[in-house]
């Protein structure tokens, strides 16, 4: 039972630290991700790692390709556009429900996010081209905790799962939230006082608006092929 536990939590260790290191941005989108580099690099087995890349590809973080095992997830313009357009449509309608169905303590958690993403830091002077690792977390825990008052687990999992894929997206734009006429720290307030406020259409709207937004500047980054290329 102790071996069970310690490998249990080996495991989880390096698939907390993988998807730090994929989200932000210190493993390269298209990346090979080898067994040998992999437990020197982590410090765990072959099992441990393979148990971890198996969960960080059900999330979409992680690809497998015939013969070439483990990669990090390839960006394309055709990929974005495709998730883009999926994440429009069921991330606003699941913000929508949430908006209907939350509770006190999901308006309490909404607001508690907020909180945190507007006194995060968001650039460091250390990489002023990317957002901080801070930042990125409180982001994407406000926009989470946005839609966790939706009850429909099936449809809240999907929004999830999209919104994770589209942090690689974001991780990888040299100018996210850095345009001179945009102003995110308002766009995020908007959200959350509509969807507080119990406003669901205006919610919903404002989150199409908002990811759209970004998904325009990030296929101007993308491009028509896949980002390949290493952080500056």
């Amino acid at each position: 039972m102790a071996r069970q536990r310690t490998s249990g939590t080996r495991t989880a260790e390096v698939y907390r630290r993988l998807r730090n290191d994929i989200l932000g941005g210190r493993l390269v989108p298209g990346g090979r991700l080898k067994f040998p580099d992999l437990c020197e690099q982590y410090g765990v087995s072959v099992g441990a790692a393979r148990e971890a890349l198996t969960r960080l590809a059900s999330e979409g973080l992680v690809k497998t390709q015939p013969h070439q095992g483990y990669m990090v997830t390839p960006l394309s313009y055709e990929d974005l556009a495709d998730l883009t357009r999926a994440r429009v449509e069921i991330e606003s309608m699941v913000l929508r429900l949430s908006v209907l169905e939350g509770d006190v303590q999901w308006e309490s958690r909404a607001v508690a996010a907020h909180h945190v993403l507007e006194r995060a830091l968001f650039l460091s002077p250390d990489d002023p081209g990317h957002p901080t690792d801070e930042w990125a977390a409180a982001h994407a825990a406000f926009h989470l905790a946005l839609i966790d008052g939706c009850t429909n687990r099936r449809l809240l999992e999907t929004a999830r799962a999209y919104r994770e894929e589209a942090e690689l997206y974001r991780q990888w734009s040299v100018s996210f939230g850095q345009e001179p006429h945009r102003d995110l720290v308002a766009e995020h307030r908007a959200l959350l006082e509509a969807a507080v406020g119990r406003q669901p259409d205006l919610a919903a709207r404002l989150l199409r608006e908002h990811i759209a937004h970004t998904a325009q500047l990030l296929i101007s980054v993308v491009g028509d092929g896949p980002v390949a290329r290493a952080r500056d």
